[in-house]
């Protein structure tokens, strides 16, 4: 999304420390069309730009994951933070109410496709659960701040899957 088009939030220059920030995109108030379209924005503007977005995202490393939808069978593309451990892409997301589509797409169709810096990869998505989750979730709070203080407000467990990129297409 540009800067140029009514309602898209300015670029944000500094560094988002909490949850709560006002300024961190996922606090900024949308109308409901604005909210209907801000993905397919997002989505436009990362493969138009080789996995670079402006905006309430410049700078962020973002990938687009797509999913079979569980009960559709229809793909679903989301732009989701790409987030690492060494070597291993991971992703998880600030929904406090329920787990996010993907997640459950995931979990039921662990073949998904994986848009990474103007790049298009088969990738094989693996929900984390019991002890993997348990030692995984420790690691990511204890190095991520924004998803540590997120989880301090929610009652549920972060959603945690780690991406496995298999073929470049």
């Amino acid at each position: 999304m540009s800067n140029t088009e009514p309602g898209a939030p300015e670029a944000n220059t500094r560094e988002i420390a909490s949850y709560d920030d006002p300024d961190a995109p996922w606090n900024q108030k949308f109308s409901d069309a604005e909210m209907a379209n801000w993905n397919d924005d997002v989505i436009s503007e990362f493969r138009a730009n080789a996995g670079k977005v402006s905006g309430a995202y410049d700078g962020a490393t973002l990938l687009l994951l797509t999913t079979t939808g569980a009960r559709s069978g229809k793909p679903h593309v989301v732009p989701l933070g790409a987030l690492y451990r060494d070597d291993t892409l991971y992703i998880s997301s600030f929904i406090e109410d329920r787990y996010p589509a993907w997640y459950h797409n995931v979990k039921a169709t662990p073949q998904v496709a994986v848009e990474l810096g103007g790049k298009s990869y088969r990738a094989t998505g693996r929900a984390l659960e019991g002890a993997d989750y348990d030692e995984f979730a420790a690691w990511a709070l204890a190095n991520n701040p924004l998803l540590a203080d997120y989880q301090s407000k929610v009652d549920r467990p972060l959603p945690l899957v780690v991406l496995t990129l298999d073929n470049e297409v």
